[in-house]
């Protein structure tokens, strides 16, 4: 398998926490690449130009983390991150879904950010930050429950939770979510998290 990735990405880094829970991590060969530039050989493994992109040897082609992050979980004799059926599976899923949002509101206002502001630019900036600061609170209503990276909600909320202090250290989100942070604290020391420290 090969793994179209950027170091910097909060998606790449839940695949690749994916795989290291899974043990697959020595299965996969990487890619290093700039999305933003649309290269051909990114371009031919996702014509959306996005990381992660992971081309199996079959020639087949996933993308989009979620789904590549439940193909590892195919794969291996690992605990499954993805629990088959029941409210458990939805309970991780609707995790992967808050954390990813987490995500698709940082990653776009960060970029509006190094713009000049307007009044629609600034009110963007205000939506996505407001709905990250909500995020949080909801997440520390969960976080007495939350285990030792056990289902791939509890590995997006550890991405998550990382890109803030990644590029948005100016902000803390700690500050009135302790559960949260002491959770954050104890996973960020496992491998799955310890091993895939954003750069760039």
């Amino acid at each position: 398998m090969r793994l179209n990735h950027s170091a910097a990405s909060p998606y790449v880094r839940k695949v690749n926490a994916c795989a290291i829970a899974r043990g697959l991590d020595g299965r996969i060969e990487r890619d290093t690449t700039n999305p933003h530039l649309s290269p051909p050989e990114l371009l031919r493994v996702n014509p959306l130009s996005k990381v992660p992109a992971l081309l199996l040897d079959d020639g087949t082609a996933l993308y989009d983390s979620p789904l590549i992050c439940e193909y590892l979980d195919s794969l291996g004799d690992a605990p499954p991150l993805f629990p088959v059926a029941g409210p458990a599976r939805w309970t991780a899923l609707r995790l992967q879904a808050l954390a990813d949002g987490v995500l698709d509101a940082c990653v776009p206002r960060r970029r509006e950010m190094g713009f000049p502001p307007d009044e629609g630019r600034t009110a963007f900036i205000t939506r996505q930050r407001e709905a990250v600061a909500r995020a949080v609170d909801a997440l520390e209503g969960e976080a007495a429950s939350f285990g030792d990276l056990r289902t791939i909600g509890e590995v997006a909320v550890g991405c998550a939770l990382g890109y803030l202090d990644f590029r948005f250290a100016a902000e803390p989100w700690r500050p009135g979510h302790d559960r949260l942070a002491a959770w954050f604290a104890r996973v960020s020391e496992l491998p799955p998290l310890a091993r895939t420290v954003p750069a760039g």
